[in-house]
């Protein structure tokens, strides 16, 4: 089997290739065709990851297929969009069945997890990358944005933090753990949740969301920046898991989930009239603190001392003198 029949076979012929609500036209011809109802907008985001950079370029694929369109759709979730396409531009260094098997399997049951169809895409040789855009809809005026955060909202998670960031030495074989410690951590890095049923609540409802990708000061960071205002956090309240304390102690854990990344849990600020109807749905909602006038981000201990750490989070490219 050729190259480009390889790829046709594991992906054209994929189940989460084959159409589904909004894909008026898929896989085969110059350009998808998405159908959007009226008053409806369309979300698009792109998302590339590189081997080595993102990923370690020796590891399981089909772990990875899960986690490369997860990352990409977090980001529909943090825009309160419903999710409906992606694409998938492919850079490999060499085409084998048992890679793009693995690779393609663990893509459609990411697919099917969040409701999403594979419309197109493109492959080339070079050194491994992925690049996947993903398409939602939202109706007009609905979306969620990080600049409308105001005095006197509450700052709000939708999980526990740091989990793939403790997970990252054990996934690079640089640290080992129990399975009962590992297990839970490994599973918040390969395979995340898009917090999609999070993201339609909060329409109407909060003033700005995005997900954490780089980190929970980083990220939040950019709310402040957006709506220009502050963001106190409180740190007894970031809330850990106990395998992510088990593995690195309470200190380590917290460090972890304020800078480390990779959570792909949303973070917003939210009016406090608006807290008890999340919560009533269910949702687990976490408040760590308040907006305020100001700018920039800070976290207090109990005392009410400022702790805020001088890392705040991943960058992909640091800064120049």
């Amino acid at each position: 089997m050729g190259e480009f029949e390889l790829i046709n076979h594991y992906f054209a012929a994929a189940p989460c290739a084959q159409g589904g609500e909004g894909v008026a036209l898929g896989i085969g011809d110059d350009c998808a065709l998405l159908d959007l109802p009226p008053g409806e907008q369309l979300a698009v985001s792109t998302d590339t990851l590189v081997a080595g950079v993102h990923f370690p370029a020796a590891c399981d694929p089909f772990l990875l297929g899960q986690r490369s369109l997860a990352v990409a759709a977090s980001d529909l979730a943090a825009m309160g969009a419903q999710p409906v396409a992606f694409t998938l531009a492919l850079t490999l260094p060499n085409v084998g069945a048992a890679w793009l098997k693995g690779y393609a399997e663990g893509l459609q049951r990411m697919a099917e997890q969040c409701g999403l169809s594979l419309i197109g895409g493109d492959t080339t040789r070079g050194p491994l990358s992925l690049t996947l855009t993903v398409f939602g809809r939202v109706p007009a005026g609905q979306a969620l944005r990080r600049s409308g955060a105001q005095p006197g909202d509450l700052v709000c998670v939708g999980g526990a933090l740091g989990d793939a960031a403790g997970a990252l030495p054990l996934v690079l074989g640089t640290r080992q753990a129990g399975e009962a410690i590992a297990a839970p951590l490994l599973a918040r890095y390969w395979s995340p949740a898009p917090q999609f049923d999070l993201g339609l609540r909060l329409r109407g409802r909060a003033s700005a969301a995005l997900d954490i990708s780089d980190g929970l000061l980083a990220d939040c960071g950019h709310i402040a920046k957006a709506s220009a205002v502050a963001l106190d956090i409180e740190l007894a309240k970031v809330p850990v898991s106990a395998a992510l304390v088990a593995l690195l102690g309470q200190d380590g854990a917290l460090q972890a989930a304020l800078s480390g990344g990779d959570d792909y849990v949303l973070a917003f600020t939210l009016p406090p009239a608006h807290l008890a109807a999340l919560t009533q749905a269910g949702e687990a909602v976490h408040v760590l603190g308040r907006v305020r006038a100001g700018q920039g981000v800070s976290v207090r201990d109990a005392q009410g001392n400022d702790v805020t750490p001088a890392q705040r989070g991943y960058q992909h490219f640091p800064q120049v003198p």
